[in-house]
């Protein structure tokens, strides 16, 4: 952590415009605006926590033009808050993990695996046979990578990855510890004549397309035949499921707990938000947004935001859920309508 920085200098960084007067300011660190104190930097990214800028002890917050003129505190005005912060905070993070190439001692390699320039593997680390790993691929501590697998270039396995037979993962891929990347499918076959589930082999593989990022305790089946498939540049959160066949397009983002079922298809640029359910053999267009618990059982057209325990549009599910929040209310009215009645018709009767 550098001392060397003022919120002028940070301003120049991120090619932002600087307005009050703070710009000498000795910045030290980033932090939240709750937390930041008169040495730190922070971001106003939604003008929803409007108040805790205002009370924040921060040097400076990085904002909006739209935003900058409600305020008085010294600020720095970008496009995006957000990208700025993290471009500052590259600044004040500690120095990386380097990891030395060469493979522990603990480590089991098998005599046919191919490795690459640089690659490092980790302690009690298990490469099969018949892997190649490319170059300054790095395996960390216990992971296990099956037979043929193929790994390429600057991909990171933290440690207890699970890679199993076959899988192809591209370049400067991240799988974070606990992600197990090909396990067989969930699939069985009932036999009614032994009244037991039987079990499916499952002979295909997952392929992993550069630059994706897998979370911590993710699960990618591999295909019943065939691969699973996970585009270039996919982002996937922790604790996500995604089963055999499934096939997830470029760029798309897949939040924590949600599950994918076999033979589904993401377009580009999908984004399923937390604990998203989809049902199997379906097609998700390009730039789909479904809403956190969305549940999915019909094909998706390109560009719709669905929400809702049955998905619908999402100006028709907010308008069912407000509804369902009045229920009690119309419930009552319900009463005191048919008590009128049924008063009006007693009146009726006796006349």
């Amino acid at each position: 952590m550098s001392s060397l920085h003022t919120v002028r200098s940070l301003a120049a960084h991120v090619g932002g415009t600087l307005i009050g007067d703070g710009a000498d300011t000795s910045v030290t660190g980033i932090n939240d605006l709750r937390s930041a104190g008169p040495g730190e930097i922070s971001f106003l990214g939604n003008a929803k926590y409007e108040m805790l800028a205002r009370e924040s002890r921060a040097a400076a917050i990085l904002v909006t033009a739209k935003d900058a003129p409600r305020f008085t505190f010294t600020r720095i005005i970008v496009d995006s808050p957000s990208q700025a912060f993290t471009k500052i905070s590259e600044l004040f993070a500690p120095p990386p993990v380097r990891d030395e190439p060469g493979i522990h001692p603990t480590a089991v390699v098998a005599p046919d695996a191919v490795i690459g320039e640089g690659v490092s593997v980790g302690p009690h680390a298990v490469i099969s046979s018949g892997v190649r790993l490319g170059p300054r691929v790095v395996v960390g501590a216990n992971c296990f990578v099956g037979e043929q697998a193929v790994i390429g270039e600057q991909t990171r396995l933290y440690p207890l990855v699970t890679v199993r037979e076959r899988c192809i993962l591209g370049a400067r891929i991240i799988i974070h510890s606990g992600a197990v990347i090909g396990a067989d499918g969930f699939g069985y076959d009932f036999d009614p004549r032994t009244g037991r589930h039987v079990k499916i082999a499952h002979t295909g593989h997952v392929q992993i397309d550069d630059d994706a990022e897998i979370g911590a305790n993710t699960t990618i089946d591999r295909g019943r035949f065939g691969r699973t498939h996970i585009g270039e540049g996919v982002k996937i959160d922790n604790l996500v499921m995604i089963a055999h066949n499934v096939t997830v397009g470029a760029h798309s983002i897949i939040v924590s707990q949600s599950g994918i079922s076999g033979s589904t298809s993401l377009g580009r640029y999908v984004t399923l938000a937390g604990q998203v359910g989809l049902a199997g053999h379906l097609n998700v267009g390009d730039r789909v947004t479904l809403t956190a618990q969305s549940g999915i059982n019909k094909d998706v057209p390109a560009g719709a935001v669905l929400a809702g325990r049955h998905a619908a549009p999402i100006r028709e599910a907010l308008k069912i859920e407000a509804l369902v929040r009045r229920l009690p209310e119309l419930v009552e009215r319900l009463k005191a309508l048919e008590e009128k009645i049924h008063l009006a018709d007693g009146s009726n009767t006796s006349s």
